[in-house]
C-alpha cells in the first residue's frame, strides 16, 4: 500500500540561481554541502548561486556564521579553473560590502588568495585583483595585505601585466597600501617600476601611479628614491598633461619630493614653478592646492622665491578667494598665506 510521505531529499535539476525561493532559510545551508561535493557540476551550479546571493550583505554574514568561507578557501585550490574563477568571483563580490571584508580578515582569505596571483586563468587573477582593491578601501584590509607580505608580489605583478585593467586594479590596491607603510614597497623597486608607469599611453595608469608615488614620498627614504631615479623630470612634465587628475597627482607626488633640498634642486632644474603657476588656475580643487604647497617648497630655496617674488598677487588673491564650500576655501586661503610668507621671507 503506498503511504504519503514527503521525500527528506533535495530535489534535482533545479535552477540554483532561485535557490532561496526554494529553499528560503535552508538556501545557504543547502549550498554549503553543494561546495563540498564531490561533482564539479554541483560545485559549479553552487558557485553561481553565491554569486547572486553575496550582493545581500545579510547573506554574506549567514554565510559567514555557517562555515562557507572556509569552503571557499578550500575551493580556491580546486584543480579545475573554472572552479577557481567562480570561487574568486562570490570572493570579490564578498569583499565589495564591509561585513564581506570583515569576512577575508576572520578568516585570513587574503593569504589564500594570494596564491593565484600566477593562475593561469586571466578571468581568475582579475577577480583576485578586484578583491584586492575592494578590501583596501578600508585601513585595516590594507594593512592585511602589507603584513601578509603581499606588496613585493604586487609590485612584480605591476611590471609583469600586460592587461591595463589589471595594472589598473594592481595601481589602485598599491596607492592605499602604501598610505599606510610603503617600507616593503621602497625595498621591491617600486619607484623605478612606477616611473615605467608615469609614461604609459593610459590616462588612468599614468594618473595612478603618479598618486601612488604621491604616498611613497610621504616618507623621507621615498623622498630620496624619487630624487634618486631621476623621477622628479618625469613628474614635471606630466604637469603639462592633457589630463588634469593626471597633473593634480604629479603635483601632489611634487609637493612631498620637494620637501628635501635635492628634490627642490631637481624640480627647479627641470622648470617645475612654471607648469606649477599655470596649475592654480585648474578647475580641480585639489589640483591648485597640490601645486600651492609644491610651490611653497620650491619658495624655501632661495633661487626659487626669487622666481616666485613677482606672483605673490597670485596667491594674495587666492588668501581672499571664496568657494561654494567653506573647508575648501579655508584649506585654499591658508595654504596661499603660508606661500606668501615663505616667498616674502626675508633671510
Amino acid at each position: 500500500m503506498a503511504h504519503s510521505q514527503n521525500s527528506m531529499e533535495f530535489p534535482v535539476n533545479i535552477n540554483t540561481t532561485q535557490i532561496t525561493t526554494a529553499y528560503g532559510h535552508r538556501a545557504l545551508p543547502k549550498l554549503k554541502e553543494e561546495l563540498q561535493s564531490e561533482d564539479l557540476q554541483t560545485r559549479q551550479k553552487a558557485l553561481m548561486a553565491l554569486c547572486d546571493l553575496m550582493h545581500d550583505p545579510e547573506c554574506i554574514y549567514k554565510a559567514m556564521s555557517i562555515g562557507c568561507m572556509e569552503n571557499l578557501k578550500v575551493l580556491l585550490k580546486d584543480s579545475n579553473s573554472m572552479v577557481r574563477i567562480k570561487t574568486t568571483e562570490v570572493l570579490y563580490i564578498t569583499a565589495s560590502h564591509s561585513v564581506g571584508r570583515y569576512a577575508f580578515l576572520e578568516h585570513d582569505i587574503v593569504l589564500a588568495l594570494s596564491f593565484l596571483l600566477n593562475d593561469l586563468s586571466p578571468v581568475c587573477r582579475r577577480n583576485l585583483y578586484k578583491a584586492y582593491m575592494q578590501l583596501v578601501q578600508v585601513p585595516r584590509g590594507a594593512q592585511e595585505i602589507i603584513s601578509k607580505g603581499l606588496i613585493s608580489p604586487l609590485v612584480w605583478k605591476l611590471q609583469v601585466e600586460r592587461e591595463e585593467e589589471f595594472q589598473e586594479l594592481i595601481l589602485d590596491t598599491l596607492v592605499l597600501c602604501l598610505r599606510e607603510d610603503a617600507t616593503e614597497a621602497l625595498s621591491s623597486n617600486v619607484v623605478l617600476v612606477l616611473k615605467q608607469k608615469l609614461l604609459s599611453v593610459n590616462e588612468n595608469i599614468r594618473s595612478k601611479a603618479a598618486h601612488a608615488l604621491l604616498n611613497v614620498s610621504i616618507s623621507r627614504e621615498g623622498k630620496k628614491q624619487v630624487c634618486k631615479f631621476d623621477v622628479i623630470p618625469i613628474l614635471v612634465h606630466l604637469l603639462k598633461d592633457p589630463v588634469e587628475h593626471v597633473k593634480s597627482n604629479a603635483a601632489g607626488a611634487l609637493m612631498f619630493a620637494t620637501v628635501i633640498t635635492e628634490g627642490k634642486y631637481a624640480a627647479l632644474e627641470a622648470q617645475a614653478i612654471s607648469p606649477l603657476l599655470e596649475l592654480l588656475h585648474s578647475p580641480m580643487t585639489v589640483a591648485r592646492l597640490n601645486a600651492t604647497k609644491a610651490l611653497t617648497m620650491l619658495a624655501e630655496a632661495p633661487e626659487g622665491r626669487k622666481v616666485l617674488q613677482v606672483h605673490v598677487p597670485t596667491f594674495r588673491a587666492m588668501e581672499v578667494e571664496s568657494h561654494e564650500k567653506p573647508q575648501v576655501a579655508e584649506a585654499l586661503q591658508r595654504a596661499a598665506r603660508i606661500a606668501v610668507s615663505v616667498i616674502e621671507f626675508k633671510p
